[in-house]
């Protein structure tokens, strides 16, 4: 009894000791942690699986601050303004480029240069996409991944119609497109009609989007010259469609299924291809030159702090782990996101990858897809508009004065 009485008394107080240090190893940390509230949108599953690791690895390195992670699924930028206003919006949040003139102008967030110090190395950062987020010398926010666009081309339809390159101009892949129409009963080339496609075309003769005040003037002169090349190739050679020409949902799946041989996508769209369609070949270039001009266009989405935040220093720990080198290597390993500074792309070997190359080559002389303060008004009329235009409905040039005219009165009512 005495022997079983004491084996219970030693098991009681190493239960007891085990309590008191599990709880003082658990309990430390949380009693003097922050929480910092970050707010994005619904990426695919795979995007929020990643993203939730690599907070993970942030909270293991920092226990004294602890991350709650929001998914905003529908009308993204709506929520987010709406608790700026009312004083209820994340500590930290994804703004993408498009949004970011506006919000930067709104003295809402937080300019982030006194927390920037010398270690972090910003001159690391592509500098055009850095750009997209700075308003008047200060920098409001750190991009966290980016895409320019390339030209997809099906290897197979290539070989079957006698061509060994891409084309290196547009009237190279004009040509290639009604090459390929003819001889493979198939559309050469499929046409993303929206404006965010359209840019890099129209300043290819020197055509401006918006002016110096914000006001649309894409029904210049110039900016129609870009613009008449979709058209032309539309109307005229029938040999590029639009998604629904051939009934599917997206530039990437036109081009999966077959339905066209060229299409040019994001980086988005090599991880889709390869998953939903694997055995699909095809390879990518960098977008052929319109006037001797090389462009593409570049998508790009930072972390930016609320400049309410409770938890500021908190907040820009977070930031800086997420936009700095280790954070970010985990974050665009995978492939699906490129990463935004020179040397972690380097270190994927992003800048050597066959398909990845000519999306990492054209973010030097990318233009940046931002129209103004007040993008909905520039790009919704446009869109409507230009696909009118295409279909043949009226010519391009009242389409374009139809948008650009209706674009103005918005802006000037939001003004």
């Amino acid at each position: 009894m005495k022997r079983i009485s004491l084996w219970r008394f030693l098991g009681v107080v190493i239960a007891i000791a085990i309590a008191i240090i599990g709880c003082h190893s658990l309990q430390q940390p949380t009693a003097n942690a922050v929480t910092v509230k970050l707010s994005g949108w619904a990426g695919s599953q795979v995007e929020q699986k990643l993203l939730r690791q690599v907070l993970q690895d942030f909270e293991a390195q920092r226990p004294n601050i602890k991350v709650k992670y929001e998914v905003i699924s529908d009308q993204y930028m709506d929520v987010i303004k709406t608790r700026l206003v009312g004083d209820a919006a994340p500590d930290v949040f994804y703004l993408d480029a498009l949004e970011a003139p506006f919000l930067m102008s709104q003295n809402v967030l937080e300019p982030l240069d006194n927390y920037i110090q010398p270690e972090f190395e910003i001159e690391d950062f592509e500098v055009t996409l850095l750009d997209s987020f700075k308003y008047q010398n200060h920098i409001y926010g750190l991009p966290k991944d980016y895409s320019t666009l390339a030209l997809f081309y099906n290897t197979k339809s290539f070989a079957a119609a006698g061509l060994n390159t891409p084309p290196s101009n547009w009237s190279e892949l004009r040509s290639y497109s009604q090459k390929l129409t003819s001889k493979l009963n198939k559309y050469g080339f499929g046409e993303l009609p929206e404006l965010a496609r359209q840019v890099y075309k129209i300043k290819a003769f020197d055509g401006q989007i918006i002016d110096e005040n914000g006001y649309a003037t894409f029904a210049s002169k110039t900016s129609l010259q870009g613009l008449q090349l979709v058209i032309d190739q539309y109307q005229q050679d029938k040999s590029s469609a639009q998604k629904s020409d051939v009934g599917t949902n997206s530039g990437s799946e036109m081009f999966g299924q077959g339905k066209v041989a060229m299409v040019i996508e994001g980086n988005w769209a090599i991880p889709y291809l390869q998953e939903t369609f694997p055995q699909l070949e095809f390879a990518t270039a960098e977008l052929p030159t319109i006037n001797h001009q090389k462009g593409t266009m570049v998508f790009t989405v930072a972390y930016v702090m609320n400049k309410q935040s409770q938890h500021k220093a908190a907040a820009w720990e977070l930031i800086s782990y997420l936009t700095g080198k280790a954070g970010m290597q985990k974050w665009t390993a995978t492939g699906f996101a490129l990463p935004t500074r020179k040397s972690v792309a380097q270190q994927l070997g992003y800048d050597k990858d066959p398909l990845r190359k000519p999306l990492v080559a054209g973010v030097n002389y990318a233009t940046p897809w931002q129209v103004g303060q007040y993008p909905a008004a520039i790009m919704n009329n446009f869109d409507n508009q230009f696909v009118s235009a295409l279909l043949g409905q009226q010519t391009l040039q009242q389409a374009m004065l139809r948008a650009q005219n209706a674009a103005n009165q918005q802006i000037k009512l939001m003004d």
